[in-house]
């Protein structure tokens, strides 16, 4: 009995480990590639601030966002992020002041303030376009985190297309591996149902 069960157990982990490494090498491909096209809204993914300036990554995907939206790809930018920690700001906040500092007008700027995770970020973005009539959306993010969100707004009915931000200071193939491994495994819990 003990060896059956054994023998089941490793199974499932060799089931669970080569999906894992299959998700991993889709988001990988996906991490790539710029779908941008025109849709109602460009959606910007939180990152790090401090003290009411972004991080350089934060920077980096609202620039690239910025573009999009000079492009004319879509009439509203919508940044999203909570706290993170910081009792004043927070990181759509701060997203939203850097894009109204570099004239996108305040009415073209959408705030989604509460989420701490992305499960939580993508169920406020789909609120937010859901009483807006939005149907579709450009995502800006990190390569390795478009294949997540994609899967996560699709869930929701809306047309996603993905737009990594350009790299600046390029890591290394380990570090890429390990995050394309860490979001399989959170794109794995969100599909049992666990909201990350």
């Amino acid at each position: 009995m003990k060896r059956a069960f054994a023998g089941l157990f490793l199974l499932f982990t060799i089931l669970v480990l080569g999906y894992l490494f299959y998700v991993a090498r889709e988001i990988e491909k996906q991490s790539t590639v710029d779908e941008a096209q025109p849709a109602d809204v460009i959606i910007v993914l939180g990152a790090a601030e401090y003290r009411g300036t972004p991080s350089p990554v934060l920077k980096a995907r609202l620039n690239h966002a910025l573009l999009l939206y000079l492009r004319g790809l879509a009439p509203y930018i919508l940044t999203t992020g909570g706290r993170g920690g910081d009792p004043v700001y927070t990181e759509s906040e701060v997203g939203r002041a850097y894009l109204i500092q570099h004239s996108v007008p305040s009415e073209a700027i959408l705030v989604e303030p509460h989420g701490s995770t992305t499960g939580q970020t993508v169920d406020g973005v789909a609120e937010i376009m859901d009483r807006m009539n939005l149907h579709s959306c450009v995502v800006v993010s990190d390569g390795y985190h478009i294949y997540r969100v994609k899967h996560l707004l699709e869930t929701h009915h809306i047309q996603v297309f993905g737009s990594p931000r350009p790299e600046k200071g390029a890591l290394s193939r380990n570090e890429l591996r390990w995050l394309y491994f860490r979001q399989a495994v959170g794109f794995f819990l969100w599909q049992a149902g666990v909201n990350i």
